[in-house]
């Protein structure tokens, strides 16, 4: 956190960008909200979870930022004087397990850009995975289950999320729709 701290000055606010949980669960206070695009990253199911939302045993997968395209999201601006506390409380939240690389991206709004804290994947990791085939991503995320819940839930608020601030990720979409297909009972059984 030391590192990113040199791209805020001390009182003023700061902009964070979210994309998946933190759409729909910022689970901090802000005076500002933002739809808002990322270039040169995409929203990816790129990072086993081994305790949220799943197990070592039956990990579940979460939404990282990967090398590439662009990503709608929100911005939110956090009031200069609870930037420390939610520093510590983003930090608490989603470097527990060291996979993202935090940076100072520009976020480009219709009121102009910002430059925010963007939670990137770090590649080097061994929770981060990719090549995931969409019979595959349906099977981890139908089945795993882990401290925060199942991992179907959170893929589920998070494109129900994404759809009600107006974003629509077409590969998410994809997903989704498989995941309710394979949920539903075969109604002309053979």
């Amino acid at each position: 956190m030391l590192d990113y701290m040199r791209h805020w000055e001390k009182g003023h606010d700061l902009w964070v960008f979210g994309y998946g949980s933190l759409v729909w669960r910022p689970e901090f206070d802000y005076v500002e909200r933002r739809l808002a695009l990322v270039r040169g990253y995409h929203r990816s199911l790129c990072l086993w979870s081994r305790i949220n939302r799943g197990t070592p045993e039956q990990p579940g997968l979460v939404f990282g930022l990967d090398n590439g395209g662009s990503c709608r999201g929100m911005v939110y601006r956090v009031a200069g004087k609870h930037v420390p506390d939610v520093l510590d409380e983003l930090w608490k939240r989603e470097m527990s397990s060291g996979a993202y690389v935090p940076r100072h991206l520009n976020c480009h709004t219709h009121q102009g850009p910002v430059g925010a804290l963007v939670f990137t994947m770090d590649k080097t990791k061994d929770g981060y995975v990719r090549g995931l085939q969409t019979p595959q991503l349906v099977d981890i995320v139908r089945h795993a289950c882990g401290s925060y819940g199942p991992c179907i839930e959170y893929v589920i608020e998070t494109d129900r999320a994404l759809k009600g601030a107006g974003i629509h990720d077409h590969k998410l979409d994809e997903l989704v729709r498989h995941l309710n297909s394979a949920q539903t009972p075969d109604r002309n059984p053979t």
